[in-house]
């Protein structure tokens, strides 16, 4: 080590005061100091007063420094500090140190990491890279602002604590966990990352779980860093009632993308722990699953990526998870895999997929699930010059879609009432497989082909906007669609469900729903056109500007069926609202599409308030002129009846909406009545945010639509809160409520066996108006160096031993220490049948 500068200054007693570490060479000493003396006798130099050493990026500061040159170390005493080239800093009454400040002693150390984490012991020994506290913590946490000798909230205390940069890992022996400095835990040898490593090989916190039909759970997790771009997660868990299962996940980020492969399997150690067939999987020994989800981006516009999840069987993941956001809907559950390739353009869009649907619910006949091979959307705007078109100008826009789907079984739908089998009571048949002349008092639908078919549309659309003279806004528009299909289906295959008659799902009936169009190629073109008239008025008012702006729209077309083969697989979600008020089509899918010539007429008015807050009400009204109404024309699903545009004159729309400041917003919406102006829809969203409490609420009420199957009345209330109690407490819950089931009460005990409104045999149902649906109540602590979270929930969902609906419930506990890792529990407080009218036993 080059001193001399140290021995420059020395020999001429320099006096300086530092404000900034000098431009010094890197390899050479800077010593600052007040004074600076130079005993020959014992080869020392000594600086006192506000002593500042700077070498290879480190800074050693102190009241007093002694440089002994013949043993070459340095001693720094006095409100002693040294700084280490990536800012930790590390306090001490005194530093015993070799030259390079590599090596040596510390007394009463305290280490404040660059990372927040923070070091003590009354004594130290540095060898290089290598430190080693004696009697040492290791924490966290930062001190107390207002206290700093409250005991930090948890501290790792060990007999020797080894922290070593080289291989960025800290050791401890002989260590206890403190939480407010009481012990808790004890463990004889422990080891973590480096807070700076973000990957490092070992054993992750171990992860704790229990449920009736698996015992007590211990999973202990091994991560592999394999290499800085790909690792290898390995996780046995051991159940006292089950087999051993194990779970591993693969992970690979390349520098266009990533993927990830997860795979779980085990063998059934009590297979009485679950139901059996077909509302179980007790006949099941081996069970699994394996999931993957990857993206690559191409180049700048293209990506191409999956999310695929095979199962063993449909019930692995309710019996062996304790949460998954797929099975938290009773009758709504399935599992669904998909390949893609996206393009995204400045003003163009490309979309080819392919998905496979397994469902998860005991009420699915997998057989009925389609396959989608591809679903292609295409989609592209680009604006038309006005100097090169005669001064027509405006916007072209071009969409084209192409589906082609495939299925075992014909998924029909009993409905006006809805039955079920007459062997489980689980798989919804049609007692008679056959439409009705009236639709309106149809008892069967066909939802989904059995067999092949594709459908095809491309559609041209203009449209220029145009403002007259006294501010109105005119947009003329003109459009041409032209579709397609191929219908081949399936007429021998059937399903084993028996209605009443003992007849199974029959294939064979498909050819009464489609007017036995059967591998015959249809086609269709429809040309369009119609204008928009908006004239929004301002008005300035004390309270805000005010725009009031009526709005008509008129959209001509031919008189035709938009339903050739009466097939509709993708447009059976109808919903009339203010959103679909002005679309030219209000169908969700490409297999229908308005016909003949529709007004569409209606008004809204906006209060724009100084805060920037505002109030908004909007109402309208559609009605079909000329030519078929297509939402009074039922195609096989009965898609458009009691829609609300199924007579000549619709239902009211509208909309309220109420924001006046950025803590409280509400919206309402709504259909109604023609007549009496009855609700037949409707939505109430709020949310409240006025600290320290944010409160959402959700209502709906729909009335019955009984031509597509909704017999009775659908309503549902769903709340949730948050309160933060401190800045670092807080509480939070949520509810949902079904406010219908309590309609089926009467309905569960009828004439004719295995006849509900919904799943299962009968029973005498007692549901409440408000049901509990799903609750959820939590609590949990936040700072800089640790989260713990309690949740409680109780969802509607199958019991795993019997098959029937019931309330599950479940506390999980999750504990997070900043850089010492997770720790999980789940308990499983097991599931409590329902006698609310839905289903029970056979």
């Amino acid at each position: 080590m080059s001193l001399a500068l140290l021995a420059t200054l020395a020999g001429t007693s320099a006096l300086a005061r530092a404000k900034a570490p000098p431009a010094a060479s890197a390899s050479r000493m800077v010593v600052e100091a007040k004074e600076l003396a130079y005993d020959e006798r014992n080869n020392t130099v000594t600086a006192s007063g506000n002593v500042q050493i700077y070498y290879k990026g480190r800074i050693l500061e102190a009241d007093r420094v002694v440089y002994d040159r013949k043993a070459q170390r340095v001693f720094a005493t006095g409100h002693a500090k040294l700084t280490e080239t990536d800012g930790t800093v590390a306090y001490a009454d005194r530093f015993d140190l070799t030259d390079d400040f590599k090596n040596g002693f510390i007394e009463s150390l305290q280490v404040e990491a660059a990372n927040s984490t923070h070091f003590s012991a009354p004594r130290a020994e540095r060898a290089g890279e290598t430190t080693v506290f004696e009697r040492g913590t290791y924490t966290a946490c930062d001190a107390c602002k207002d206290d700093p000798s409250k005991p930090r909230l948890w501290q790792v205390r060990a007999k020797r604590i080894i922290h070593d940069n080289d291989e960025k890992t800290i050791y401890y022996e002989d260590a206890s966990l403190e939480f407010l400095g009481v012990p808790v835990a004890y463990v004889p040898f422990l080891w973590s990352p480096d807070p700076s490593v973000k990957r490092k090989s070992g054993f992750l916190n171990p992860i704790l779980s229990y449920r009736d039909q698996t015992g007590v759970g211990v999973g202990i997790p091994y991560f592999w860093a394999i290499a800085p771009d790909y690792d290898l997660t390995i996780t046995p868990t051991f159940f006292t009632r089950q087999g051993p299962f194990l779970a591993g996940e693969f992970r690979q980020r390349f520098e266009n993308g990533s993927y990830n492969i997860r795979a779980e399997g085990t063998h059934v150690g009590d297979p009485s722990a679950f139901a059996y067939s077909p509302v179980g999987a007790r006949d099941q020994r081996w069970r699994g699953s394996v999931q993957s989800t990857g993206e690559f981006s191409l180049n700048d516009q293209w990506r191409f990526g999956w999310d695929v999840t095979a199962l063993s069987d449909r019930y692995f993941l309710q019996d062996y998870k304790q949460y998954n956001s797929l099975l938290q809907n009773y009758f709504f559950r399935e599992s669904s895999s998909t390949v893609y390739l996206t393009g995204q353009g400045p003003r163009s869009f490309f979309d080819l997929r392919g998905f496979y649907f397994q469902g998860l619910s005991p009420n699915d006949v997998q057989a009925q699930q389609p396959v989608v091979h591809p679903l292609l959307d295409y989609n592209r705007a680009f604006d038309v010059d006005p100097a090169k078109t005669f001064g027509v100008g405006g916007q072209i826009d071009i969409d084209a879609n192409f589906t082609s789907t495939s299925a075992s079984i014909a998924n029909y739908e009993s409905i006006q009432p809805r039955t079920l089998d007459s062997i489980y009571g689980l798989y919804n048949v049609c007692q008679i497989y056959s439409p009705t002349v009236d639709p309106y008092k149809s008892r069967c639908l066909l939802r989904g082909v059995g067999g092949d078919y594709e459908h095809a549309t491309a559609s041209a659309s203009w449209k220029r906007k145009i403002i007259d003279p006294i501010g109105a806004v005119w947009t003329p528009f003109a459009f041409a669609r032209f579709s397609g299909s191929y219908l081949n289906y399936d007429t021998t295959n059937a399903y084993p469900a028996y209605n009443n008659l003992w007849q199974p799902i029959p294939n064979a009936a498909q050819t009464l729903f489609v007017n036995g169009a059967d591998s015959t190629f249809r086609g269709q073109a429809t040309p369009g056109g119609g204008v928009e008239w908006r004239y929004p008025i301002l008005a300035r008012s004390p309270v805000g500007d005010v725009v009031v702006e009526p709005i008509a729209q008129i959209v001509a077309r031919p008189n035709q069926s938009s339903i050739p083969s009466l097939v509709n697989m993708d447009a059976q979600s109808l919903v009339f609202d203010d959103s679909t008020l002005f679309e030219w089509s209000k169908y969700s899918g490409y297999d229908r599409f308005e016909t003949g010539t529709r007004l569409n007429y209606g008004g809204q008015a906006t209060l724009t308030l100084p805060n920037g807050g505002f109030i908004n009400a909007m109402a309208g009204q559609s009605r079909q002129l000329m030519g078929k109404n297509a939402y009074s024309t039922a195609d096989a699903a009965n898609v458009g009846l009691a829609s609300g545009l199924d007579t000549r004159t619709s239902d009211w729309v509208g909309r309220f909406a109420f924001a006046p400041s950025s803590f409280l917003n509400f919206v309402a919406k709504g259909r109604f009545d023609p007549d009496g102006l009855r609700a037949r829809r409707l939505d109430l969203v709020a949310s409240l945010k006025l600290d320290p409490v944010t409160f959402n609420l959700q209502y709906a009420n729909y009335a019955s639509q009984q031509p597509i199957g909704f017999d009775l009345r659908r309503q549902g209330l769903s709340a949730s809160a948050r309160y933060d109690l401190t800045k670092n407490y807080f509480l939070s819950g949520s509810v949902t409520f079904d406010m219908s089931r309590y309609l089926y009460n009467a309905l569960t005990t009828t004439a004719i066996p295995n006849t509900t409104t919904l799943t299962g045999i009968n029973v005498n149902g007692t549901a409440p108006l408000f049901s509990i649906a799903a609750l959820g109540l939590g609590a949990g602590y936040k700072d800089e160096c640790t989260s713990f979270l309690v949740n409680y929930s109780s969802v509607y969902q199958a019991q795993a031993t019997t098959g029937l609906p019931a309330r599950n419930q479940t506390i999980m506990l999750t504990l997070q220490l900043r850089t010492l890792g997770e720790a999980r529990f789940n308990y499983g407080l097991g599931s409590v049948l329902l006698n609310d009218g839905v289903r029970a036993l056979p």
